[in-house]
């Protein structure tokens, strides 16, 4: 019953985060359109390695590392060139879009890489498992290394749930778009990361002059 309620919470906690929109999610809302399904759970598969071995850190101490100033100025100010460098790419490519021979389009982006990358240069999601994170992973420990286990595929599963159903609804509904109404979509998603790489490099710079 115990490994039941860490299981079933920690799920709901990833569920709750996942929905919020984030880099993660607008990058999943682009690659979808172009590869399909699979776009979410590899994206998703590149991010839950990174929580693993993040999980790994935190039993082992790593959390004081992550609270620093230093730590969070530094992935804020690196999240803002790449989400920027991304949104870019976006922007120039817009013109050329098409639905119609989208299908097979290959970007050259990675999605596992990108999963990871999208997690570790957002400065809250570091904040988050420095935080909330760290005080399950603690409790989870209590109930031993299944504890810790289990919590960690429930919140994998998590996201890894609510990042495939968007990919399916965004692969599925290309049949109701125009190839104007997918480049205001990919505009829309470039626009999104700007605003992001924006607001990381406000934090960054506020975290590094306080």
């Amino acid at each position: 019953m115990e490994l039941l309620t860490i299981f079933s919470t920690s799920f709901v906690l990833a569920l709750s985060g996942a929905v919020m929109p984030g880099p993660l999610f607008t990058v999943t809302v682009s690659e979808s359109s172009i590869r399909g399904f699979w776009a979410g759970p590899l994206l998703i598969a590149g991010h839950g390695i990174l929580e693993l071995v993040l999980v790994i850190g935190l039993m082992l101490g790593l959390a004081p590392f992550l609270n620093q100033k230093e730590f969070f100025a530094a992935a804020a100010m690196a999240g803002s060139v790449i989400l920027m460098w991304m949104a870019w790419g976006m922007f120039r490519s817009l013109g050329s879009l098409s639905l119609e021979n989208s299908g097979g389009v290959r970007t050259g982006r990675n999605l596992v890489f990108s999963g990871a990358l999208l997690s570790i240069v957002n400065p809250y999601w570091t904040i988050w498992w420095a935080s909330i994170g760290l005080g399950y992973v603690l409790h989870s420990m209590e109930a031993g290394k299944w504890g810790v286990f289990v919590f960690f595929w429930g919140h994998i599963l998590g996201d890894l749930f609510w990042y495939s159903a968007v990919s399916a609804a965004v692969y599925r509904g290309r049949s109701l778009l125009s190839d104007r109404a997918y480049q205001c979509l990919i505009g829309a998603c470039a626009v999104f990361l700007a605003v992001f790489s924006c607001l990381f490099a406000y934090s960054g710079f506020k975290k590094f002059i306080a």
